[in-house]
């Protein structure tokens, strides 16, 4: 870039970041798809029991009582959280409930007299001698063969032999991932037997107040569970949980915004994108795929106030379903009225389209090109929810590049979560999944407390939906369909778009960003695209193309 060009924007990039927000800001909060309201959380002020067609269809729910601080786990055999947020099955404390040695508010289910070191023991041989069955049918010998063998120093096991082996160390030492592992396998493989009585022992260590590892088990747990118990059908119809209400719901949303840098370094470096290829323009159309709350636009419409010469016509058109619409407590009509009074207030001339409907519905008409304006697309945290060719003939994913592509726009900006649950199958999409969230509920750790009731109900209520969607669905069910950004690459490149490279200024000024969050969280630029991950793990991918 040329120092002139340099020069004549820095007032307009700088502005892109650092222009003060008034008043009004409060009424913006985080893009966010707003999930199926069918398969999500309600309060515990009502039973969560749901009926199916066999004792299996008791589907499981995770319910947060403001008042009590206390967890109901509904599945086959029902969990209750205790009040420090253990879970116990209503089978196991009923069995319990004449044995001294157990309470509701023992943690791991162990014995809590401290004469009953011997018990433990052979209970949890006992343990063993259940799993050996389990595994290896009831006339095996295996537990004798495995002590002699590792006294006699060799180790001339079958697989089926160090498989228990490998899984009896798991549960010996409580290694929860591990044991999510074998059961998520066990499930994968339709070994029932072996998966229930896997789902019992996780049900003892889980816990949505524990470390991040028992918080995310919590909850996909509760997919392993779900998923067992329709095969992976009709969940999201079938979990009628109650959703929160809007105002609630939103504030969560807001939570997650401020405490965790990801939407904001997605929304930073697209609007970046777009004020570089817009800065000569005199009109300028933003067609944004998943408009939510609108509040990617703040920040945009400030910046192009204070653009030497003045700032363009800007219109804007939000598509957005009928599920957003929830959170907003209200239609679209809702995001124009607020950003037209935004605009207003720093003199930018503004209008706003609304197209209420899903990205699969829209058409050429619904976006209202015109002529003499310069386009801008933008598709942020919004594609992977869009149907593709493993899942329906009409391909929505790649029909709506072409679509855009016809539209000629000077930018076309990308973000999404670095992720591949599109299209593997369960068991890699599961272990997947454990490596992703594991690093967001670590990332959550470091900044909201463990005990902190809003931590729990943003976990619950924008990332544990997500986690059962991926693990329990199937076919056009399952949504959260994400793809590395390899082969978002190569849709675009089908396409017809080519890379449009990202301003070094928008790098620097997110870098600044990430220094007022953990020091674990990582930038990176690659092959023209930026990631933000954490520690060692990308999360989050944004790039642009033309």
């Amino acid at each position: 870039m040329q120092a002139s060009q340099q020069h004549r924007n820095s007032g307009m990039s700088n502005g892109l970041y650092y222009q003060p927000i008034r008043e009004v800001e409060a009424n913006f909060l985080p893009q966010f798809q707003t999930y199926d309201r069918q398969l999500s959380y309600g309060d515990s002020s009502q039973g969560a029991n749901y009926l199916g067609q066999n004792s299996y269809e008791q589907y499981c729910t995770l319910e947060s009582s403001s008042a009590k601080g206390s967890y109901v786990y509904n599945s086959p055999s029902t969990v209750s959280f205790s009040p420090n947020g253990s879970p116990m099955s209503q089978q196991d404390s009923q069995s319990y409930l004449g044995d001294p040695r157990y309470s509701p508010d023992n943690t791991y289910g162990s014995p809590i007299s401290g004469s009953c070191i011997t018990e433990e023991v052979n209970d949890f041989k006992h343990k063993l001698k259940e799993l050996e069955t389990v595994m290896l049918g009831p006339d095996s010998n295996f537990l004798d063969s495995y002590n002699g063998t590792f006294q006699n120093g060799t180790n001339n096991t079958s697989p089926e032999m160090e498989g228990c082996r490998q899984l009896m160390e798991a549960i010996s030492n409580r290694n929860l991932k591990q044991i999510l592992i074998f059961c998520a396998k066990a499930v994968s493989d339709n070994e029932l037997l072996i998966a229930h009585w896997l789902m019992d022992e996780l049900r003892q260590m889980v816990s949505v107040t524990g470390e991040p590892i028992q918080r995310l088990g919590a909850y996909m747990l509760e997919g392993l569970v779900a998923r067992l118990a329709s095969s992976g059908s009709n969940i999201c119809k079938t979990l009628k949980c109650k959703e929160p209400a809007s105002a609630e719901l939103l504030s969560y949303m807001h939570i997650l915004y401020e405490v965790c840098p990801y939407f904001k370094f997605g929304y930073m470096s697209a609007n970046g994108a777009i004020a570089e290829a817009m800065k000569d323009e005199k009109r300028v159309h933003i067609i944004d795929f998943q408009i939510a709350q609108g509040s990617q636009w703040l920040t945009l419409i400030q910046a192009f106030a204070s653009r030497p010469g003045g700032p363009p016509h800007i219109r804007i058109t939000g598509i957005d379903d009928s599920m957003s619409a929830y959170a907003r407590g209200g239609g679209l009509n809702i995001v124009g009225k607020r950003l037209s009074k935004l605009a207003e207030s720093f003199n930018v001339p503004f209008e706003f389209h609304a197209a209420a409907m899903s990205g699969c519905e829209v058409q050429l008409e619904n976006l209202v090109v015109r002529p003499g304006e310069a386009l801008a697309v933008n598709f942020a945290f919004m594609l992977h929810h869009m149907p593709d060719e493993s899942v329906s003939t009409q391909n929505h994913r790649d029909r709506l590049l072409r679509l855009v592509k016809s539209l000629s726009p000077k930018v076309v900006t990308l973000v999404e979560q670095e992720s591949n649950t599109n299209t593997a199958a369960f068991y890699p999409r599961f272990l997947e999944t454990l490596n992703y969230y594991t690093a967001m509920f670590e990332s959550i750790d470091v900044t909201l407390p463990r005990e902190h009731k809003e931590r729990i109900n943003v976990e619950q209520h924008c990332l544990a939906r997500e986690v059962v969607n991926i693990l329990a669905c199937e076919g056009g069910e399952r949504v959260e369909r994400h793809e590395l950004l390899g082969k978002w690459r190569s849709r675009f490149k089908m396409a017809g778009f080519t890379p449009y490279p990202l301003s070094s200024l928008v790098n620097a000024t997110i870098k600044t960003l990430l220094e007022k969050y953990c020091d674990k969280y990582r930038l990176q630029e690659r092959d023209g695209a930026l990631y933000l991950g954490w520690m060692n793990r990308d999360l989050i991918a944004s790039c642009a193309w033309k």
